[in-house]
């Protein structure tokens, strides 16, 4: 899945370094590894990570780019050749380190509606720092824009009288 993953992806225009593996005593990083070790109910389930630079400037994708990447994600799992369930996870916190509902539940909402343009139109200052995770929910819309979302919750996780904190969001399709 990984190579036919990578092959897709370039046939699509898109620029993909890859990597065999991690040494010894190195991990995924939080974003990946959450979702495997807490959220897989089998984790030796097959999984081909696919990183995205949310936060290091100057080079972070724009919102329309992550849209694109998740619709040529899904055009890679659709034409796989072999029998297999693919199940396609985003990981990566809304608003963050300080929180703003407006934005998280816009996304959120957008998502619902199946507002593409929305998703990709999102203003580029306001996918910084943590908030730049955000890329990744926008890239999860492009994958599933033709699925419905089936589950939605959004917590505000403030930490500090001062708004820091974090916007949780949990979301699934079917």
């Amino acid at each position: 899945m990984a190579l036919h993953l990578i092959n897709s992806l370039v046939d699509h225009e898109f620029d993909v370094a890859s990597s065999n593996g991690l040494p010894p005593g190195h991990g995924e990083g939080h974003a990946h590894a959450f979702v495997r070790k807490r959220l897989m109910e089998e984790p030796d389930l097959p999984v081909v990570p696919v990183f995205l630079n949310t936060y290091y400037p100057p080079n972070q994708p724009t919102p329309r780019r992550c849209y694109k990447l998740g619709q040529a994600i899904r055009a890679a799992v659709e034409s796989y050749p072999a029998d297999a369930r693919i199940g396609i996870a985003g990981s990566g916190g809304l608003s963050h380190f300080v929180v703003d509902e407006e934005l998280d539940r816009g996304v959120i909402d957008a998502l619902a509606r199946k507002d593409g343009e929305a998703l990709q139109s999102l203003p580029r200052k306001k996918l910084n720092s943590g908030s730049s995770e955000i890329r990744m929910w926008i890239s999860i819309g492009g994958a599933v824009e033709h699925l419905d979302m089936a589950w939605s919750h959004y917590v505000p996780g403030y930490r500090t009288p001062a708004g820091s904190g974090t916007g949780l969001g949990f979301a699934y399709w079917s």
